[in-house]
């Protein structure tokens, strides 16, 4: 699944280009608010000047014929006003009153237009992480992702929803104040301009300055969120080995940059508005001094002068605008860039044809050489390893030695670099990815809870699953007990990521959540090692019991789950060293006997000390 507009392949610019033409309806119906709010505001001075130079001063009137022509068939000549100006009042009122209906449908326009846009990339930006290859996720900081789908989107969308009408807005002002000073008188029109190059060029040099500015501050601001998240998601290890400090130096280093470098923002900013601010004051200043030294000549009348002086600054202000918009334009570029580094990175590729076969056969690993794409070092070399179908095989590794990396191939979050993986004879890379994967049960030995209750965090596997075969996965993984002790019982909330939970009793939940899937192999990835031996054989007589007809896989370093299991796989260097029973690997020199002898020997040892310690008392 791509994005929903296709944004993949495109730049920043043409992107944006599509986000607006995919809502085209409402950024016209706001474009033709913004043209109607422009003409009405100018017309207020007009009225004005026309109301002092004309009906008051009896001067000749400066309207077009036309509308001169539509007042006198209404009978509004210059006697008819002048005693009855109340209209003239209530003209300027109702200007304002339809002025603000437009700026309503333009603020309403804009904001419906831009939420759509900003929804439209998160839910993209979501979609597309989802189906984003396993490898992405491990490299990528979850802090910085959770950036870009709200900090970056966000910047996005009030870019759209502010400054897309204010280009429109300051091209309309300036037009429509340079036409119609330059009608009134072209000298006065040159003095009250003369600073706009100036104005211009200093908004062309913030945007330079401050473009550049705003990615440094954008990816600081990753940076921090990257530690954040970081140490929030850890904070038992950081309480368990007393980083607290650390931690905090840590967070203050990343904030400390960040900081400078929005600093720096700001001084630009800084400098940019007071800059903006003297030039256009000092034009305003020169267009009002030699307004009047125009009016006491008898050059213009004084209701030009009130044009003047009220067009200027219609006419400076988007000027000076200009810089923010520019600035604001740039930040969203950098935005865009930023989420389509996402959207453009590869999916995994869709499968319509894949296979979806009985998964209920042997797993054969055969000439499987894999190595991870960031050191090139082999994890597994040259692999060759048949597991029965239905058997429970234990597989035993120092670390490093590929047994994980085993689990991940089978579950095709990575594909081998040479050799094959088949079950019941079908290669998986000819299989539906995620119909292997919903019939894979992988439970990790560090599993993830989220912060919902426990019948939630087991029910998940299915879409609307039946509170009846809740209780009997948390049966067979022997965790019912514990959670009917609990305050709520199933209803107990886990906190995020089962932070309420000791460790194996996340195990035991994970475990049970597994269950509940259709699972034709099942996958321990050292995911018993945090209960006790007693607990460990209980959840492992009941899968017996309950999931004969399924592959069982078991990563462990406990003798006792390894002596229960059919056969025995040693892994060294990634490739096997021994297979076999637990006979026949006692029987052999190597690895397993070694670690059985020594765990014997630890227990027997602990054993003895515990009955002498009690016959003392």
């Amino acid at each position: 699944m791509q994005s929903k507009l296709q944004l993949r392949r495109e730049t920043p610019s043409v992107a944006m280009k599509q986000l607006i033409l995919a809502n085209l309806g409402q950024f016209l119906l706001a474009a033709v608010s913004t043209v109607m709010i422009v003409l009405l505001g100018y017309t207020t001075p007009l009225l004005l000047g026309e109301t002092i130079d004309c009906i008051l001063g009896g001067k000749p009137s400066a309207l077009p014929q036309a509308v001169l022509q539509l007042l006198r068939s209404l009978g509004w000549n210059r006697a008819y006003l002048t005693a009855h100006l109340w209209i003239l009042g209530l003209a300027l009122i109702l200007l304002q009153a339809v002025n603000g209906c437009f700026s309503y449908i333009k603020g309403r326009s804009m904001a419906k237009a831009s939420e759509t846009i900003a929804m439209t990339l998160r839910e993209s930006l979501y979609a597309h992480l989802q189906r984003l290859p396993y490898s992405e996720h491990v490299h990528a900081q979850t802090g910085d992702l959770i950036q870009r789908c709200t900090s970056d989107v966000d910047t996005i969308r009030r870019f759209l929803s502010v400054q897309m009408m204010e280009v429109i807005n300051a091209v309309l002002m300036i037009a429509l104040a340079l036409i119609i000073l330059l009608q009134r008188n072209v000298g006065l029109t040159l003095y009250s301009v003369m600073l706009v190059p100036f104005l211009f060029l200093f908004a062309m040099w913030f945007f330079k300055k401050v473009h550049k500015g705003f990615r440094l501050a954008d990816e600081s601001e990753g940076k921090m969120s990257a530690v954040l998240q970081e140490n929030l998601s850890g904070v038992r290890v950081v309480r368990a080995f007393s980083q607290q400090q650390r931690e905090i130096e840590k967070f203050d280093a990343v904030s400390d940059d960040l900081r400078r470098k929005v600093l720096h923002l700001n001084n630009l900013l800084a400098i940019y508005w007071g800059g903006g601010d003297l030039i256009t004051m000092t034009q305003q200043m020169i267009t009002l001094l030699v307004g009047v030294l125009f009016a006491l000549r008898g050059s213009i009348t004084v209701g030009t002068l009130i044009i003047f002086t009220s067009y200027i600054g219609q006419l400076l202000f988007p000027i000076r605008q200009m810089g923010r918009t520019l600035s604001d334009t740039g930040k969203s570029m950098i935005a865009m860039e930023r989420i389509l580094e996402i959207l453009k990175k590869e999916p995994e590729p869709e499968e319509k044809d894949g296979l979806k076969p009985d998964l209920h056969g042997d797993i054969v690993f055969d000439h499987v050489s894999f190595a991870y794409p960031d050191d090139h070092i082999p994890v597994l070399k040259d692999l060759c390893v048949t597991i029965p179908a239905g058997a429970t095989v234990a597989v035993l590794g120092g670390t490093g030695s590929g047994k994980s990396t085993m689990m991940l191939l089978l579950q095709r979050l990575y594909e081998p670099d040479s050799g094959t993986i088949r079950i019941g004879g079908v290669d998986i890379r000819q299989i539906d990815r995620e119909y292997l994967r919903s019939h894979v049960g992988l439970i990790l030995q560090e599993p993830f809870l989220y912060s919902k209750t426990i019948r939630d965090n087991v029910g998940i596997a299915r879409r609307a699953p039946q509170m009846e075969d809740i209780r009997k996965a948390t049966d067979i993984a022997n965790a019912t007990a514990f959670i009917e002790h609990a305050e709520k019982g199933y209803d107990t909330l886990v906190g995020e990521r089962g932070v309420t939970l000791s460790g194996g009793q996340k195990q035991r939940i994970a475990i049970a959540r597994t269950l509940l899937k259709d699972n034709h192999i099942l996958v321990f990835d050292d995911s018993l090692s945090a209960v006790d031996t007693q607990t460990d054989a209980r959840i492992r007589s009941a899968l017996r019991h309950v999931e004969q007809q399924v592959t069982t896989l078991i990563i462990s370093h406990r003798v006792t789950t390894l002596s229960q299991a059919d056969k025995i796989l040693v892994l060294e260097h990634g490739q096997v060293s021994q297979y076999g029973t637990h006979q026949e690997l006692l029987a052999q020199p190597g690895l397993y006997a070694r670690i059985f002898r020594i765990q014997t020997q630890l227990e027997e040892e602990l054993t003895s000390a515990i009955q002498e310690e009690g016959g003392d008392a």
